[in-house]
């Protein structure tokens, strides 16, 4: 029988391949399989915010909560709230919020309310003179663990979106997020410890200890906790492999997808090699200009056999995956590159046929209420009809400097490709040209016609980059001086 690791490759496979199976997934993703775990899928605001409502409501030693965005509206207050109650009671709330995330959408006083509550609230990244391009990197992750023995990883951020307002004829958001038990809570908690330590003094290693200690085998299912770091790109070698390992289907759900040409080149060839390759994407966003762009790249892949959905309801925020019913992923990681590369995220990578089963039954579900993109006689991408837009069945049985990048990818390929001609370019790519054209004709305009203004701003940006490397330089010289003392 197969091990977890090798589920997709043959389950006949020798135990070499299979012990080599499980090599490669540990390497590739940076992450160690950890047995003997309870995992439930979440889905939506519905079953989430209960969940973890419940579970802070237990809380008697510790609740850890790490969440790109809480929204000081009436769900982050009312999760605000919970915790500021359970600090008052004597339990270790420690909260790690995102500073762009948090930028406008929730006010200095409430945090302080938060901290003068008694709980412990860190900012990561905000911006830092000796730092002038560090602010780009954001902590995208979204989880929380209670006890050290229950853990939550999700794609919901806190706020008022999630839920909807029926009153309004507003409709909730759709996302995605799980409830883990068992040994692999511990690997949450250091990924919550390792991001605490970074923003100031740490979490004692003897509580992590005793807390890693105390958890026990709670169910069956093998799982990866995948916490990516700036320039690791454990996800992104990740998803490329489970591309090229792949022999039945790819289901991809994603809220702001802007692949990179090597990985949108993967898809294309699972998709040719007959694999199943689906992508459900947000028809409408929070971002549009993000939905147009992922857009230009539809062509290519339906001309390749991959299938591309788009969700008929409001807006769709998971990001999900599950290949050939036995792999699945569920966390804060979006196909692009500033999550792949640029971010800290968090994500739950799961090798279990039953938990993939379940994974796959939602997905199916989510195509139901979603429309297929398709190409009409004449190559033109446009909605299927009514008929073709449902369900079928398997062939073979925020915001913010993330999305920017991932935007900069994207036009940064087409423009490079036009001026070195390494590779032909298709009639998709037409919008990002005459958009990049537009945009260094109005730089150029400036520049003839306001020189001053651009003279000014790159001697703004050069200036604080000098600043930033005396800062710098002056800091290692005083550490160095000190560790001679």
């Amino acid at each position: 029988m197969s091990t977890p690791a090798s589920n997709l490759l043959d389950r006949k496979a020798s135990p070499d391949i299979r012990h080599l199976a499980d090599q490669a997934f540990s390497r590739t993703a940076g992450a160690p399989l950890v047995t003997g775990n309870r995992v439930r899928i979440l889905k939506d605001a519905r079953e989430n915010y209960p969940a973890w409502r419940e579970a802070i409501a237990s809380a008697t030693t510790t609740v850890h909560f790490e969440s790109y965005i809480l929204h000081d509206d009436q769900v982050g207050n009312e999760f605000a709230e919970l915790l500021m109650s359970k600090a008052r009671d004597g339990v270790r709330v420690r909260l790690i919020y995102d500073w762009l995330g948090g930028l406008g959408s929730a006010s200095f006083l409430f945090w302080r309310r938060m901290r003068k509550a008694g709980v412990e609230v860190r900012c990561f990244n905000p911006p830092r003179l000796d730092s002038p391009l560090g602010w780009v990197s954001r902590d995208h992750r979204k989880m929380i663990t209670v006890d050290g023995q229950v853990g939550f990883v999700t794609g919901l951020c806190v706020g008022d979106p999630w839920v909807g307002d029926p009153a309004r004829g507003i409709v909730p958001w759709r996302d995605t997020g799980i409830m883990l038990e068992g040994p692999a809570v511990c690997d949450i908690e250091q990924s919550f410890a390792d991001m605490w330590a970074s923003l100031g003094s740490p979490i004692p290693d003897e509580e992590l200890r005793l807390t890693c200690e105390a958890l026990v085998q709670e169910g069956n299912v093998a799982v990866r906790v995948v916490a990516t770091h700036p320039n690791t790109a454990g996800l992104y070698r990740l998803d490329q492999l489970i591309a090229a390992l792949a022999r039945r289907s790819i289901w991809l759900t994603d809220a702001y997808f802007v692949g990179t040409p090597a990985y949108v080149q993967a898809l294309r060839a699972a998709a040719q090699d007959g694999v199943d390759v689906r992508i459900l994407l947000p028809r409408t966003s929070d971002v549009p200009v993000v939905r147009a762009i992922s857009r230009v790249g539809y062509r290519a892949m339906l001309e390749a056999g991959v299938r591309i959905f788009e969700w008929d309801g409001s807006m769709l925020h998971a990001k999900t995956a599950v290949a050939d019913g036995r792999w699945a992923r569920v966390g804060s990681t979006n196909l692009n590159v500033a999550s792949w590369l640029g971010n800290c995220e968090l994500d739950v990578v799961v090798e279990n046929d039953v938990f993939s089963r379940n994974m796959e039954k939602m997905y199916l579900e989510d195509l139901a209420h979603s429309t297929e993109i398709v190409l009409n006689p004449k190559r033109k991408v446009r909605p299927a009809d009514s008929k073709r837009a449902r369900l079928t069945r398997p062939r073979g049985v925020r915001r913010g400097a993330g999305r920017a990048a991932g935007k900069i990818l994207t036009v940064g390929s087409t423009v490079g490709t036009a001026i070195s001609g390494h590779r032909v370019l298709g009639p998709t790519e037409v919008p990002v040209m005459l958009s990049a054209a537009l945009a260094v004709l109005g730089i150029a305009v400036l520049a003839a016609y306001h020189p001053r203004v651009i003279g000014l701003i790159v001697a703004v940006l050069f200036g604080w980059l000098a600043v930033s490397l005396v800062i710098q330089g002056l800091r290692l010289l005083f550490r160095g001086r000190k560790r001679k003392e």
